[in-house]
């Protein structure tokens, strides 16, 4: 069992019951999903870029990414409808607190003047989404093999009802929030 997972499990749990005051274990809220998203939006002119970000995403997530294809149509962007634009990959289970525990260990303490990610990036529905600038944060990049530096959006999709319960469950964890 992962270590984050059985901290969840011995500590977290325990600690959320008596902070909101559930009835039941199953009512305490937990990870569900971790989607990574890499937008590329110069693969329109080059598909190589779109390899690889597939590559990249792939070492990262040790899952192969599904490709995002183009909704609509844009002309301002030449973009046409169904045209390759970015890949995507959805972590669960034993994947997704192997990739969380990597992110809080070794990828947020290599960005450059971290002061914490912000507590307001949170939807109505508490899921909490946190973009990266660059992929070189993680160990697992070769800094030679990269074609193009990109950032990526990581959404952390929990079963908190609100944002407060998502909020503690997410800092229990280990997330590092700004003050």
């Amino acid at each position: 069992m992962n270590r984050l997972k059985e901290r969840y499990v011995e500590t977290i749990v325990p600690s959320l019951i008596k902070k909101h005051n559930y009835k039941s274990i199953m009512e305490v809220p937990k990870l569900e999903k971790i989607v990574i998203n890499m937008g590329v939006g110069d693969a329109t002119g080059n598909s190589k870029l779109l390899d690889a970000a597939v590559k990249d995403l792939e070492i990262l997530s040790g899952q192969k990414p599904v490709i995002t294809k183009a909704k609509k149509s844009i002309a301002g962007f030449k973009l046409r409808e169904g045209q390759a634009i970015g890949c995507k990959v959805t972590l669960r289970g034993e994947n997704m607190y192997n990739f969380l525990d990597k992110l809080l260990t070794i990828g947020l303490p290599r960005v450059r003047d971290f002061r914490g990610v912000s507590p307001k990036a949170f939807d109505k529905f508490g899921n909490y989404t946190l973009g990266i600038k660059e992929q070189l944060i993680f160990s697992e990049i070769e800094y030679d093999n990269v074609v193009k530096v990109r950032g990526m959006d990581i959404v952390l999709v929990t079963t908190a009802k609100t944002n407060a319960e998502a909020y503690s469950l997410l800092s229990e964890l280990g997330i590092p929030f700004r003050k």
